[in-house]
C-alpha cells in the first residue's frame, strides 16, 4: 500500500528502524491500565508522536456531589439554574441544555507514541494540583513542540488552581471579581476564577508554569513558544454582557482586551501560582473585534475567538471556527509581534480563504488546526460540525497550494474518517450513544521526500448533551506532497486509527517531535 510504503519511509528519514508496523490502533487499554511507564518523567523522543489526553473522574471536587433536581449551576448574572443530571459520565453533559457553561474539570496526560509499534512509549501525568483542563471543552489542550537553548519542549495551556471535578472553569473569570455580569461569577462567588496557564513540558521531566491574565469568561486553547522566545496564544473570552471597549464596560482586566491571539512574556515558575508581572501579555490587533459585519453588531471578545495557531517562516497563522461571529477562516499576522507592537500590529485573512460573515452564512466553514509541508503546501483541519456546505465540502483534512500569492483549495481527504461510526462504547456508567466522525481537530506532520504524514483528533456527533465530551480517536494518513488532485493514488489514500475510542478519555492535541 502507498501509506504503508510511505510511513517506512518517513521512518527512515527519522532516523529510525524500518519493522513491521503494527496495525493495532487502540492503546488506551494500555493508558489506563498502567501496562508501561506511566505518571512520571517521559522523555521527547524524536520521530514519535505526543498526544494529551484527558479522562473523566465523576468522583472528585463539587461533581462528585452534582444531584439532578438539586445542585444549582449557573444561569444569568442574576440567577441560577437548576441541574437535570448528576455525575453519570454518560449524561452528566445533560447539563449543558440549562446551563450553557457546563463543564467539569479533569486531569491531563501526555503520552509519547512509537510510531513504529503504534504503542506509548510513556506517559506523563500533569500535576493536577496545578494545572487541569475542562472536559468537553474540545479546543483546549492543543500541544506545540519546541526547541530553544534549554531543550525540547511540549507547550499547551490549562486552568491552575481549579483541582479535580470543579464545575463551569473554562467560563470562569481569569483574575477574582473579573466580570460581576458572568453568570459563573454569579452562581459561584467573585473568588471563582482561574488563570489561563501556559505550561511548558520539558525534556528533563520538568513543568514550568506561565500564568495569564487572559481569556476571562472562556477558555484558552492553545500556545507556542515561538523562535524569538515569546509565547504566542489563541483562545475566547467574554461569558457575560460587557459591551462596551475599554475599563467602561465594568470587567478588570477588561474580558475584550484579553481575548484572542496574545503576546504572552514567557514566566517559566516552578508552580502555577507564581506571580503575574504588571503587562505581561498583550492583545494583537485589539480593534478587530469591533469591526462589526452583517446586521446587528457583534459581541465584543468574540470576533477574534481564535483556536488552532502555528508559526512558520516567521509568520503566525490560526484560526477562528466557532461561533455566530466575526469571519471563521483562517488568519495571519505577517510578523511576530512583541508587546510592545502587539496592538498596532494588523491580523489580516489569509488570501484565498473565506472572508464571508459567519452571521450571514451560518457557519459554513469550520477550520481548527493548521499545518505546512512546505512554503507552497498547507494543510488545514475543518471541524465539519457546522451546516450542509461545511460537511459537504470543507470537513476533514483540507489541501491548499499557494498560486500567484493567493492559496487555493486542492481536495479534501475524508476516506476512512468522515461517517465512521463506533458504537459499543460501554463502561462503568453503561454505555455511551454511538459517536460518528464528522471531521478533525488539532493536527501535525513530518515531511520525507514527497511524502506527508499527518496526525489529527477527531471530532464528532453523537445523542450526548455536549459532542466535545465524546470519546474520539486520534488518526494518521500519509499524502502524496507534490499532488493538486484527488485522482490516482491520491484517491486511495485512508486514514487508519491510532488510538481511542476509549470510553470517558476524550484525545485533544497532537505534536510530533523533531
Amino acid at each position: 500500500m502507498r501509506i504503508r510504503t510511505s510511513y517506512v519511509l518517513l521512518l527512515a528519514a527519522c532516523g529510525l528502524s524500518a519493522f513491521a508496523v503494527s496495525s493495532r490502533g487502540a492503546w488506551a487499554d494500555d493508558l489506563l491500565g498502567g501496562g508501561f511507564p506511566g505518571g512520571g518523567f517521559c522523555p521527547l523522543l524524536p520521530g514519535s508522536v505526543v498526544v494529551s489526553t484527558s479522562t473523566y473522574v465523576g468522583n472528585q471536587g463539587a461533581v462528585a456531589s452534582l444531584t439532578a433536581g438539586v445542585t444549582q449551576l449557573p444561569d444569568t448574572d442574576k440567577a441560577t439554574t437548576t441541574a437535570v443530571a448528576s455525575n453519570n459520565y454518560v449524561t452528566v453533559w445533560n447539563n449543558a441544555s440549562v446551563d450553557g457553561s457546563f463543564g467539569v474539570t479533569s486531569p491531563i496526560q501526555l503520552t509519547n507514541i512509537d510510531l513504529l509499534s503504534g504503542r506509548p512509549l510513556c506517559t506523563v501525568n500533569v500535576p493536577a494540583n496545578q494545572v487541569v483542563t475542562s472536559f468537553s471543552s474540545k479546543s483546549e489542550l492543543g500541544l506545540h513542540f519546541a526547541r530553544d537553548w534549554r531543550g525540547p519542549h511540549i507547550i499547551f495551556v490549562a486552568y491552575a488552581g481549579a483541582g479535580v471535578g470543579a464545575l463551569d472553569v473554562s467560563n470562569a473569570d481569569a483574575v477574582p471579581g473579573q466580570d460581576p455580569t458572568n453568570p459563573v461569577t454569579f452562581a459561584f462567588g467573585p473568588n471563582y476564577a482561574f488563570h489561563r496557564t501556559i505550561i511548558s513540558y520539558d525534556d528533563d521531566g520538568t513543568f514550568r508554569y506561565t500564568p495569564t491574565i487572559d481569556y476571562g469568561g472562556n477558555n484558552g486553547r492553545s500556545a507556542l513558544l515561538s523562535p524569538d522566545g515569546l509565547y504566542y496564544a489563541v483562545g475566547n473570552a467574554n461569558n457575560g454582557n460587557a459591551d462596551t471597549f475599554g475599563p467602561s464596560n465594568g470587567t478588570n482586566p477588561d474580558v475584550t482586551e484579553t481575548t484572542g491571539l496574545e503576546v504572552v512574556n514567557p514566566i517559566n515558575g516552578p508552580s502555577s501560582s507564581v506571580p503575574i508581572p504588571a503587562n505581561n501579555s498583550a492583545e494583537v490587533d485589539p480593534l478587530l473585534q469591533f469591526t462589526f459585519v452583517v446586521g446587528k453588531p457583534d459581541k465584543p471578545g468574540k470576533d477574534n475567538n481564535y483556536r488552532g495557531v502555528t508559526e512558520f517562516n516567521g509568520a503566525l497563522y490560526f484560526t477562528k471556527g466557532s461561533g455566530s461571529n466575526g469571519i471563521d477562516t483562517v488568519y495571519t499576522v505577517d510578523t511576530l509581534p512583541t508587546l510592545a507592537s502587539a496592538a498596532a500590529t494588523t491580523i489580516t485573512v489569509v488570501p484565498g480563504f473565506p472572508t464571508d460573515s459567519a452571521k450571514a452564512t451560518g457557519g459554513n466553514y469550520t477550520p481548527f488546526a493548521v499545518f505546512f509541508a512546505n512554503a507552497a503546501t498547507m494543510y488545514v483541519t475543518d471541524e465539519g460540525s457546522g451546516n450542509a456546505t461545511d460537511t459537504s465540502t470543507h470537513a476533514g483534512l483540507e489541501k491548499w497550494s499557494l498560486v500567484n500569492g493567493t492559496w487555493q483549495l486542492d481536495y479534501v481527504l475524508t476516506k476512512g474518517l468522515i461517517g465512521i461510526v463506533d458504537s459499543n462504547l460501554n463502561g462503568y456508567d453503561g454505555p455511551y450513544p454511538p459517536v460518528t466522525t464528522v471531521g478533525l481537530r488539532n493536527l501535525t506532520g513530518v515531511v520525507s521526500g514527497n511524502f506527508v504524514t499527518l496526525w489529527a483528533t477527531t471530532s464528532t456527533s453523537s445523542a450526548s448533551g455536549d459532542n466535545g465530551a465524546d470519546p474520539n480517536k486520534v488518526v494518521e494518513i500519509t499524502d502524496i506532497l507534490g499532488a493538486t488532485t484527488l485522482s490516482g493514488p491520491v484517491a486511495d489514500e485512508a486514514f487508519r486509527t491510532i488510538a481511542g475510542p476509549t470510553y470517558g478519555t476524550v484525545y485533544r492535541g497532537v505534536a510530533f517531535v523533531k
